[in-house]
């Protein structure tokens, strides 16, 4: 969620034009307060730097993908080669922070000898 939000607050200040029009205004201020909410709950059961990188790596990506859609911007092959480079960052720096030995009390019981 927090992801999501970070896109929705990303493309509102967009819209805002550095914060002239007041209805993009009001909507990037709620967003920023939902973005900040919510990736503040899902540090709770995730490490600082890996929830912070998805985080930001989903914004970004968002930001760029969606921008075309609601604003005069383009997406450039070069610049989609680049989203899925970060998209390939992101998964994989999530997946490296899965165990790699399941712990001692989830290993199954060695019989005595």
């Amino acid at each position: 969620m927090a992801g999501a939000f970070e896109v929705g607050y990303a493309l509102s200040v967009g819209g805002s034009h550095g914060f002239t029009v007041l209805s993009w205004s009001l909507v990037a201020v709620v967003f920023f307060l939902l973005t900040l909410f919510s990736l503040s709950l899902a540090l709770r059961t995730l490490d600082v730097g890996l929830g912070y990188a998805v985080w930001a790596g989903i914004g970004a990506v968002g930001a760029a993908l969606l921008g075309p859609v609601f604003f005069d911007e383009t997406l450039t092959p070069v610049k989609a080669l680049w989203l899925t480079v970060i998209i390939a960052g992101v998964v994989w720096l999530k997946l490296s922070d899965r165990p790699q030995h399941p712990p001692a009390d989830e290993l199954p019981a060695r019989p005595d000898r």
